[in-house]
């Protein structure tokens, strides 16, 4: 008898993560930015692992564009929620509901959060020809340019685009921006010159900055990065009170069954502490972040709050 009940409670155990994987199909895991940059990446990372361990093929699916909205509405609109998972960050869940007039999805409805992916620390980084080292050097460059400096961001609406916002509000800078689609395609222009400069997240970055093809000006985190501990603070060099990060979660169309779900929020974890993410995370500057869904679901709704606010304070539209 006892060994029956312990195999019922194995079999229980089990069960969450073969809710998903019983029919075959392969799931399609949706990623609102270009391949190569930080969100592909990590999106890719954790595909690999949940793959492995739910017996299920996950496909990752590059949809980029329009602040991540052409994936939002992907998602949304899907007619197979049991076999479509999503990355996404504050673009979709805090920003593009304040940045946007009409949307083609609403992002407290339309989705639910299968739980939290990772903290992406931004670094202000300027291209190798940029004539500045320091924060208050660049501060006295960028205010000598009465056009206003061009910078990049993966995306209209992106955390990287609001961080730079945010950044010009507190220092008062003329600044002009030029969106990307995704990372990737941003940083590159950064390294060869033809962009002076953009918030870029830990992961898209960081092989630039450490092989010096861009110079990494400050740290928009609290602390200094621990794969990249020589860049200063922005708030070490006067910039106080400011701190910016990106965010990804991990969502699944409103209709997805609570099973799939749970299956989802615990391959997810499993992914997020095993050993092997955790290395490959750290080396990226990633700060991973394992939760319930419920704790992903009040974070969103805690920075909704904060960067709506932040987009109603400078009057930011997109449409």
């Amino acid at each position: 008898m006892m060994i029956r009940r312990t195999l019922m409670r194995c079999a229980l155990a089990l069960f969450p993560l073969a809710a998903i994987a019983n029919d075959g199909k392969p799931v399609e895991w949706v990623v609102g930015y270009a391949p190569g940059g930080g969100s592909d990446v990590v999106a890719r990372m954790l595909a690999d692992a949940m793959s492995k361990s739910m017996a299920q093929n996950f496909i990752v699916v590059n949809k980029p564009g329009a602040g991540a909205n052409i994936a939002a509405e992907y998602v949304a609109k899907t007619r197979s929620p049991e076999h479509t998972v999503s990355t996404v960050d504050s673009a979709v869940l805090a920003a593009n509901p304040f940045l946007y007039s009409k949307l083609t999805y609403n992002a407290e409805k339309d989705f639910a959060l299968a739980g939290m992916i990772a903290r992406f620390p931004l670094v202000l980084v300027v291209a190798p020809n940029a004539p500045v080292k320091t924060l208050p050097e660049f501060l006295a460059w960028a205010k000598n340019d009465p056009k206003g400096v061009s910078y990049g961001s993966p995306g209209a609406g992106s955390p990287h685009h609001l961080a730079v916002e945010m950044f010009r509000a507190q220092t008062g800078l003329a600044l002009t921006h030029v969106p990307y689609r995704g990372a990737a395609p941003a940083i590159a222009d950064v390294v060869g010159g033809q962009l002076p400069f953009m918030f870029v997240d830990t992961s898209s970055g960081g092989p630039f900055i450490a092989s010096g093809k861009v110079r990494a000006i400050g740290v928009a985190s609290g602390q200094r990065v621990k794969s990249m501990p020589d860049v200063p603070t922005l708030a070490e060099q006067g910039l106080t009170g400011f701190e910016a990060y990106a965010w990804q979660a991990l969502v699944v169309p409103a209709a997805t069954k609570p099973a799939t779900k749970e299956a989802l929020n615990k391959a997810l974890n499993a992914a997020l502490n095993s050993d092997d993410v955790k290395a490959r995370m750290a080396t990226l500057g990633i700060e991973p972040l394992p939760t319930s869904a419920a704790e992903a679901t009040r974070y969103a709704a805690q920075e909704r709050e904060r960067w709506g606010r932040v987009i109603r304070d400078a009057n930011i539209k997109l449409d």
